[in-house]
């Protein structure tokens, strides 16, 4: 008879165990460290990053890329662990893995009670790019951007989510998209993704710096192609025309500091659109420079706008460019990106 109890008991017991390990897990901080990133300097560079953390009294544990999982199966792993706060060591494509991994969790059909906003990301800046921490205000120096992290000091950010679709009905109808990724910062259609392209490929072979980006922008220009497509923001069409380029942003800049979405605010609810018409190779070289001043909205040739989604409807199967997000190339339009109603708490 005694055992009859016993089991309840141990059960019992082992619950309330897996309930204070997780209620623990929910105040340590989780590094996820891109060992790939600044050229495969990111390990070493670690390193001195621990020590610190260390010092400043951050209560913390670290994982790994380069083993068995990368960035978004990492944090797609402690989220269901019970981890709420990260540390993305790394550049824009690492901030971009852990968000997905953690909306991937959030968004499981078997997750139940469980919110973007009960999430917290902060940056350890070892990328190359680092543009989500010049949209976010977070200091690229190391020891600074430690601080920050210390001083517990956040607000929050939009998250989009992007939706790719088989055909532009399935966009316009809400059909079952063929692939989803989410958006901490910028993503872009047509030429803003063939640089991402190139400029992905040259990260490979090792290639660094911001003259990276310029170069592979300037080859696009070169060889650009103009393909037709319509722009509905929130159900209304503001384009329909030949374009080089799209561009749309909850943060402020990309590409190694270009300001396609120069006015874009973080958490205000809204995507900013940038849409770039076909235009003369003149007007193209006179406006480049201003990609970089943060006077692009100036540019008066321009299509802006701000909504809560927008979809990308290429007029036919031929002008299905690719689609990018923080950099990485995630599919073909057509397109829906639409700015969810929680938010993502961040250290700033």
């Amino acid at each position: 008879m005694p055992g009859e109890f016993g089991i309840p008991r141990l059960r019992l017991f082992w619950t309330l165990l897996i309930e204070l390990s997780m209620k623990e897990m929910q105040n340590k901080w989780l590094a996820l460290v891109n060992v790939f990133a600044a050229s495969r300097k990111a390990g070493s560079i670690w390193k001195k990053a621990a020590v610190k953390l260390e010092n400043a009294g951050i209560d913390y544990k670290a994982r790994f890329t380069g083993g068995k999982y990368n960035a978004m199966e990492l944090s797609r792993i402690a989220a269901s662990e019970g981890y709420r706060k990260f540390i993305a060591v790394g550049g824009d494509g690492t901030i971009h893995d852990v968000l997905n991994g953690i909306a991937e969790y959030v968004f499981s059909s078997d997750t139940e009670k469980v919110r973007l906003s009960d999430f917290t990301l902060a940056v350890i800046p070892v990328g190359s790019g680092n543009d989500w921490v010049k949209s976010a205000g977070v200091p690229r120096d190391i020891t600074s951007a430690i601080d920050v992290i210390a001083s517990g000091r956040t607000g929050v950010q939009d998250v989009v989510r992007v939706s790719i679709y088989e055909s532009s009905d399935d966009a316009v109808q809400g059909g079952n998209a063929i692939a989803e990724s989410y958006m901490a910062n910028v993503g872009g259609v047509g030429l803003d993704a063939r640089v991402c392209e190139i400029v992905n490929r040259k990260k490979e072979q090792g290639y660094r710096g911001k003259q990276l980006y310029v170069s592979a922008l300037l080859y696009c220009i070169r060889h650009r192609v103009p393909v037709r497509a319509r722009v509905l923001c929130d159900g209304n069409q503001i384009f329909s025309g030949k374009y080089l380029s799209m561009a749309f942003g909850v943060g402020r800049y990309s590409g190694g500091g270009m300001r396609q979405t120069s006015l874009a605010v973080m958490d205000d609810g809204l995507l900013d659109v940038t849409v770039i018409p076909d235009i003369p190779l003149l007007v193209i070289a006179r406006e480049v420079p201003k990609l970089f001043t943060g006077n692009f909205h100036k540019v008066g040739v321009l299509t802006q706008s701000r909504c809560r989604s927008v979809v990308i409807l290429p007029d036919s199967a031929s002008d299905a460019e690719p689609v990018e997000v923080d950099g990485e190339v995630v599919g073909r339009a057509p397109v829906k990106m639409e700015v969810l109603e929680d938010q993502l708490n961040i250290v700033i």
